[in-house]
């Protein structure tokens, strides 16, 4: 049995290795690297508590003393603080690794609730259609007339004047992957339904009906296996997406408390000090989330272009 599942695996590994997909990554170097960076990112965020030489988290490890100190390879730099630190006098390379995790977080999960809505909603209408196509078409022509940093900061800041900035700051992780991901499932929705449409018409989703089945089984387990191409390429750009506003709310003052740094709240931190000499608190978070963001734009087109023939060019 052992030798049989063995078997099995190196097989499904040989075919993955001589797959369209795997010999377009290979040559493209591009993607490579984008790959190899964003893979470093996510170990860095995972092992924050083990690489970070102090916790942010932590005010018995923070002296006000060591506050907007420069980074070691300027003169007045201390070699313990390699990036400096920042106002607080925190460790700035501790809190980029604990920032990071926090902005992946957020922009990870908010992604899931967008797919999870967007897949479901997009499901119903193309495989249904008639009135309820019609009806969940026109919601998300509504929702899509409102940006999503207008909808986030109407209801982080109703949320935060209501229930008060400390239940929100308790809350703000939460808040912010609800507020973004409600506000971006029409992007999936559309997708999907545009898939479904097609994919409904072909005869193995007619065997099915024969068959007997159900609709929520034929929707989930034939015609939605057929539309992951588009939903992978979406949520890479959509993940990118999420954390820059993230980013933009925290700068705003909407997102997460000083007290648990994201990218976008130690560069509106480090903001007002960025004219007094203290370039570094704002400037490498900032070049942080540029490299992150570009990284997984990088990566949805390459996924694009090869999870699409006509535009593949390899």
């Amino acid at each position: 049995m052992t030798a049989i599942v063995e078997e099995q695996t190196v097989s499904n590994w040989q075919r993955f290795r001589q797959s369209h997909f795997w010999h377009s990554f290979c040559i493209d170097k591009v993607a490579q690297i984008s790959f190899l960076v964003f893979v470093a990112y996510v170990i860095a965020a995972l092992l924050a508590p083990l690489m970070a030489p102090f916790d942010p988290y932590d005010p018995g490890s923070i002296d006000i003393m060591n506050s907007e100190l420069p980074p070691s390879w300027q003169e007045e730099g201390d070699a313990t603080f390699w990036l400096g630190t920042d106002a607080q006098g925190r460790d700035l390379w501790s809190t980029i690794l604990y920032g990071t995790r926090v902005s992946l977080m957020i922009g990870i999960c908010a992604v899931m609730l967008q797919a999870f809505l967007g897949i479901c909603i997009g499901l119903v209408a193309g495989y249904v259609g008639g009135k309820v196509d019609s009806l969940l078409m026109r919601l998300a022509d509504v929702q899509l007339s409102f940006s999503t940093m207008m909808v986030a900061i109407i209801v982080l800041a109703v949320f935060q004047a209501t229930f008060g900035t400390q239940l929100y700051q308790e809350l703000a992780m939460v808040m912010l992957i609800l507020v973004i991901g409600i506000a971006e499932w029409p992007q999936y929705a559309r997708t999907v339904r545009a898939s479904v449409l097609a994919e409904k018409e072909k005869e193995y989703v007619d065997a099915a009906r024969v068959m007997g089945l159900r609709a929520p089984r034929i929707m989930f387990r034939h015609i939605l296996p057929n539309t992951l191409s588009p939903i992978l390429v979406i949520s890479t750009v959509q993940v990118a997406n999420a954390i820059i506003s993230e980013a933009a709310l925290s700068f705003l003052g909407l997102g997460m408390p000083v007290s648990q740094p994201s990218l976008g709240s130690l560069i509106s931190s480090g903001f007002e000090y960025i004219f007094s000499g203290s370039w570094w608190i704002t400037v490498i978070p900032g070049l942080v989330l540029i490299v992150l963001v570009l990284v997984m734009n990088l990566l949805g087109d390459w996924l694009r272009d090869v999870l699409n023939p006509k535009l593949y060019k390899g």
